[in-house]
């Protein structure tokens, strides 16, 4: 057994002479010098560098979204499964972080039902075939209404 084991050592030993002398082969001449790059003896002064007049320039208008695109977006939030259609339990589920807040003890008196009443009538209201989910046409008409910006009295 310990033939063997002495065996399988210097076998070890033996490759392990071999990979160091191989590569100690395998080394670049010391002392040689590099390869000579190309020198570039002109070098363009400030003078030659373009300039433009930017008195008379005017960048492009940033993009607007439109309300087709800003609606979109909206349904898509509500939209959880992205199945194109918004069911009752995709709506009230924004309710819930709020419904966390209005129960400042923890007691979970305030029943979900009586919190979101507001979201099942404007739900009620906007399905308006009674399928008990939401086309992006009924959806739209959830939009809520904006504001108008207020005057800068400057």
């Amino acid at each position: 057994m310990n033939r063997i084991l002495l065996g399988a050592l210097a076998a070890l030993l033996l490759v392990a002479a071999g990979v160091f002398w191989w590569q100690g082969r395998a080394e670049t001449e010391r002392g040689a010098p590099p390869p000579e790059l190309a020198v570039q003896d002109e070098k363009p002064g400030p003078e030659a560098l373009p300039s433009a007049d930017v008195a008379d320039l005017q960048g492009p208008e940033p993009p607007e979204a439109t309300e087709l695109t800003r609606e979109q977006r909206r349904f898509a939030r509500y939209d959880r499964d992205s199945d194109g259609r918004i069911t009752r339990n995709e709506m009230l589920s924004t309710r819930t972080r709020s419904f966390r807040s209005l129960d400042k003890d923890g007691n979970n008196l305030l029943t979900f039902e009586e919190w979101a009443v507001s979201t099942a009538d404007r739900f009620d209201g906007a399905d308006a075939n009674g399928d008990r989910w939401l086309s992006p046409e009924e959806f739209a008409t959830t939009r809520p209404k904006r504001k108008p910006k207020p005057n800068c009295r400057c």
